[in-house]
């Protein structure tokens, strides 16, 4: 199959040629008829074919002209509007692919365009979004903040309101830090090609540090813990790691209700080492569960305060950058399993 730009300079040949062949089909009735009227008279012969000459490649030319009118500068016209336009922030514009016969590298330029554009427009918007997004986590802990501030420097408040006071500061500013630990962290590996200082990490290990981090908070909750760690072993970066463990385990404690369960597993499945974190609590819905990885989702709100829905959307980025893939299976009412495949 040809590409555009193939087809744009067979058309040009085929018209150019068609336009010898009418000159010359033309000339030659022509010159034969000049002839018989002048009675071989060279002079006015050449006088009448200078003339038809003259006509024709006038004509010729007046095709020519159109033809480049309407393949080559009308087109290109169009190209240098969108681009202005684009450069300006509208990403908006949209350019009319009409050469469905002569499709032309121009037309291919015109659809590469519109592509580009569309896509800048979603990023425009998901830019939107997160800023929004980011602005709105940040007015509650700092409104949270200067409240008790305010509190505090009231002269006659006891000394149990101040400690209160202090530990709802405490509670707003850790907040404030993991939002901006975690939007950094995301931004880092939104910006980051290529993922080195690969090495040899044993995730069961890994996997038994951390949930040692969580144990007070179970047995507050009287939780069952059930842990299967299989000797597992992946080539990858720890601190990547460590990140989507923390995150995973931090959901099922949380979202798991008092006496509840809580499962973690760890082996080897055809060389890929899986990794699942499940609990008993709320569940999702198979809506929630579709963008359970979005940026600043939380879709059980009546958790909101503990986190900032930035949790598993940077998982999914690190498990992406890892070269894995995770999954979620749930059921509203039943609790949810989150499967780390790598």
């Amino acid at each position: 199959m040809r590409s555009g730009k193939d087809k744009s300079a067979v058309w040009g040949y085929v018209i150019f040629f068609a336009c010898i062949a009418v000159i010359i089909t033309l000339a030659i009735p022509t010159y034969e008829y000049a002839k018989q009227k002048s009675g071989g008279n060279i002079g006015v012969l050449a006088v009448a074919m200078l003339l038809v000459i003259f006509f024709l490649a006038g004509l010729g030319v007046l095709v020519d002209v159109i033809r480049r009118k309407l393949t080559y500068e009308n087109p290109l016209q169009q190209i240098r509007d969108a681009t202005e336009r684009i450069a300006k922030g509208d990403f908006t514009v949209r350019l009319n692919l009409d050469s469905k016969l002569n499709f032309s590298g121009y037309d291919e330029i015109m659809q590469n365009l519109n592509v580009m554009a569309q896509e800048l427009s979603k990023s425009e918007i998901l830019k939107s979004d997160f800023i929004a997004n980011v602005s709105h986590e940040l007015k509650t802990p700092l409104a949270v903040i200067q409240s008790y501030c305010q509190l505090l420097q009231e002269k006659d408040i006891s000394e149990e309101e101040r400690i209160k006071y202090a530990q709802s500061l405490m509670q707003a500013s850790k907040k404030l830090t993991e939002l901006v630990t975690n939007i950094l962290k995301l931004n880092k590996l939104e910006n980051q090609q290529i993922i080195t200082d690969r090495e040899d990490v044993k995730i069961n290990a890994q996997l038994e540090e951390l949930i040692v981090n969580y144990i007070d908070k179970i047995e507050e909750k009287d939780i069952e813990l059930e842990v299967d760690l299989q000797d597992v072993s992946v080539n990858s970066v720890a601190g990547y790691l460590e990140i989507v463990w923390a995150n995973l385990l931090s959901n099922a404690v949380k979202f798991t209700e008092n006496s509840g369960k809580i499962k973690v597993t760890a082996k080897q499945v055809d060389g890929k080492a899986v990794v699942s974190v499940s609990d008993s609590g709320c569940g999702m819905t198979p809506e929630t569960g579709k963008r359970i990885f979005e940026k600043f989702y939380q879709g059980d709100t009546s958790h909101t305060q503990e986190g900032n829905g930035l949790g598993l959307a940077l998982v999914k980025k690190v498990i992406d950058k890892l070269g894995g893939s995770i999954s979620v299976s749930s059921e509203l009412g039943k609790g949810s399993t989150f499967t780390v495949t790598l």
